[in-house]
């Protein structure tokens, strides 16, 4: 049972399952070269919204201890991103922006009825999700969530010129038996798409 948070904007009811704090672990394992790389990790993800209609999200993971340990305090941080996840729609005039502009009128999609016209013909909603990485890479993941799972694929990716090599990605996020599992393959280094990254999650507030 999902426990919808007061004052939660009616077009994220379709994703309010991702609401809250979630840790765990997970396995990376990636080809590098002539190395085969495989490694544990521990995660903390974090999806909260601020009263407007997407949610703001943050990843944490780090490596395990010398003892295998994946406590957050003892390990060593691993690599961070953050950004935001919509529903996928044309901005109208209610709506704020571009920029710092407030709306004008009544803010759009504001019941339940006005977001179920949003629902696609595969009984799901489109999402687009924007992630920034601190190592020089930007996504904007466009996919849809239907009921307790979402598939995304990368639109666009945007590298600085010093980021290392990665040319697009999916993902794969979904609600078992309470926990969150989540799936990253990722075209990087040359490579075509590949299983990159795993893990499984449980919520934790």
């Amino acid at each position: 049972m999902i426990n919808l948070p007061t004052g939660l904007p009616a077009e994220l009811v379709p994703l309010s399952w991702l609401l809250g704090v979630w840790e765990g672990t997970g396995v990376v394992e990636y080809q590098v070269g002539e190395r085969q790389i495989r490694q544990p990790f521990g995660q903390r993800v974090s999806f909260s919204h601020d009263g407007l209609p997407y949610l703001n999200y943050t990843s944490h993971t780090w490596l395990p201890t010398e003892d295998g340990d994946a406590d957050p305090v003892g390990g060593a941080p691993l690599v961070a991103e953050a950004g935001y996840w919509r529903l996928s729609r044309g901005l109208l005039e209610g709506d704020p922006g571009p920029g710092m502009l407030p709306g004008v009128g009544p803010r759009p999609y504001s019941t339940a009825e006005s977001v179920e016209t949003l629902r696609n013909s595969s009984d799901g909603f489109d999402i687009q999700v924007s992630l920034v990485h601190p190592t020089g890479v930007n996504e904007l993941y466009l996919g849809q969530v239907r009921a307790a799972r979402i598939d995304l694929g990368t639109d666009a990716v945007m590298r600085t010129e010093g980021a290392k090599e990665y040319a697009a990605a999916t993902r794969i996020y979904g609600l078992v038996e309470g926990d969150l599992l989540w799936a990253w393959d990722i075209a990087a280094l040359g490579q075509g798409l590949r299983n990159h990254a795993s893990g499984r999650l449980s919520r934790v507030d």
